[in-house]
């Protein structure tokens, strides 16, 4: 019996109708661990106007420790995917949001973390290194442990609840928590600052991951042993899987080489694309307060508005770019065809971001807008190349192969947070910050178009891997 996923008029079947929809139970789970993670992720970039001044930093001294999280994370990504494979997602999941939670309220003892990191130190000879500096470096190093186990382990539960034809819009509902946390940290952040002092964000923002985990534990389970689903959604789910085997346990699945996943281009296609991509995020996460009191004075409550509304957007690109693939794939289109169709449009958006600083003088919400949409754009890009992945690999090698990417994407962003630092520092001695923003926005501006061209000449056509 087939599943078709619409009738007449465009309308679900009965045959639909009586699958079921426990899947979207998981991606709702998906979208608020996500939520989660970006919340605790951007408490320090809301809180550095306020801690530059308090503890001096140069625009250096911030990039140094931004970059210590991009470096963790990305190394991270490598290994937390191989973990997340060997544990299960189940397992992996709930110790990557431990750590990651623990991490985020640690930041409120950075101080005097950081007076005994300067003491280890300076046993071994080494002074003169700030000690506030010191401190939130350690803590967004253990932070960047944990929260990089969020992507593999949630495109890995896409995998396992979702079929392919899905798995773009489901990643696109998920990914989006991305962005409702970075609404929800601007609305909350400063005012708590405000009211309870600096360390009260951390601690407040960290403690909200360990709620997660209650409904984690009480509504996850592997499709094949989850009682709630209906035999129905389970036969809907694995429909068009080149994998006609369902294996017990994930802890028993074959373990697949590093070095055989870096003999495919498949793989170097993903992890060129986010090396590419990523660090535009992580930039506009990271930077865009300082952007905005550098450049326009904004800090405190008055950035509440400008980052909700761009971070908005961004929501908006990252569901709409989930489901975009689907108009080609309904068109007759193959799915990394249509894939691929979608993020070429998708890459085009980014380029508006190249008027941001040429306008700017009119209004800050020029810039504002103008980087909502590359932010929209970028998300809705993080939808469909993460699906890529599960679209070419079987499920038991999903993680890995995310995990080599997020490192990939992880080093990009080291790259991006250094030069940026850098370039603001430089610039700003000479009077004119503004120049380092522009030379960054142009970068952005064009990096998606740039990897959409590598990772096309990479895969040209639809090839799933079928021999791990």
């Amino acid at each position: 019996m087939s599943l078709l996923p619409l009738g007449v008029g465009g309308k679900p079947t009965i045959m639909q109708q009586a699958i079921g929809k426990y899947r979207w139970t998981i991606c709702a789970l998906l979208f608020f661990a996500t939520t989660v993670n970006y919340l605790d992720r951007q408490v320090l970039s809301l809180l550095q106007p306020y801690l530059a001044e308090r503890f001096n930093w140069t625009n250096t001294d911030y990039a140094n420790i931004t970059a210590v999280f991009q470096f963790v994370y990305a190394f991270s990504m490598l290994f937390v995917g191989r973990i997340i494979d060997k544990l299960g997602t189940k397992k992996g999941y709930a110790w990557a949001i431990v750590i990651w939670s623990i991490a985020a309220m640690i930041h409120a003892l950075a101080i005097p973390i950081g007076e005994g990191v300067v003491t280890i130190l300076g046993w071994t000879g080494i002074a003169g290194i700030s000690v506030s500096v010191l401190g939130f470096m350690f803590c967004r190093a253990v932070l960047a442990v944990g929260e990089a186990g969020n992507f593999p382990a949630a495109i890995k539960a896409t995998a396992e609840y979702f079929p392919k034809k899905e798995r773009s819009f489901a990643t696109g509902i998920f990914n989006s928590g991305a962005n409702v946390g970075a609404i929800l940290a601007p609305l909350t952040v400063p005012w708590i600052r405000l009211n309870w002092g600096w360390t009260a964000a951390f601690i407040i923002m960290g403690g909200i991951g360990f709620l997660w985990l209650i409904f984690w534990f009480v509504f996850y389970e592997r499709p094949e042993k989850q009682k709630r689903l209906s035999a129905a959604e389970l036969a809907y789910i694995n429909n068009g899987e080149e994998e006609t085997t369902l294996v017990a346990s994930d802890a028993v699945q074959q373990k697949v080489s590093w070095f055989k996943l870096l003999g495919y281009r498949q793989t170097w296609a993903f992890t060129f694309g986010k090396f590419m991509t990523d660090g535009v995020w992580w930039f506009f996460l990271f930077w865009l307060p300082a952007y905005l009191k550098a450049q326009y004075g904004i800090v405190d409550k008055a950035v509440m508005l400008p980052l909700a509304l761009l971070y908005t957007m961004a929501m908006v690109g990252s569901i709409s770019g989930g489901w975009f693939p689907m108009y080609f794939i309904k068109k007759g289109h193959k799915v990394y065809d249509g894939r691929m169709k979608a993020m070429l449009l998708i890459a085009v958006f980014p380029l508006v971001i190249l008027a941001a600083q040429p306008l700017g003088y009119i209004s800050f919400w020029i810039p504002v807008i103008l980087i909502g949409i590359g932010a929209s754009a970028h998300q809705a890009w993080s939808a469909n190349i993460f699906t890529t992945v599960s679209d070419m690999f079987p499920k038991k090698a999903v993680g890995s192969v995310v995990g080599i990417g997020g490192m990939a994407g992880g080093l990009g962003g080291v790259v991006m947070s250094k030069l940026g630092g850098a370039l603001f520092d430089h610039y700003k001695a000479l009077g004119h910050i503004e120049t380092g923003y522009s030379i960054m926005f142009a970068i952005c501006g064009v990096a998606y178009l740039v990897a959409w061209i590598v990772m096309k000449a990479l895969v040209p056509k639809y090839k799933p891997i079928t021999d791990l």
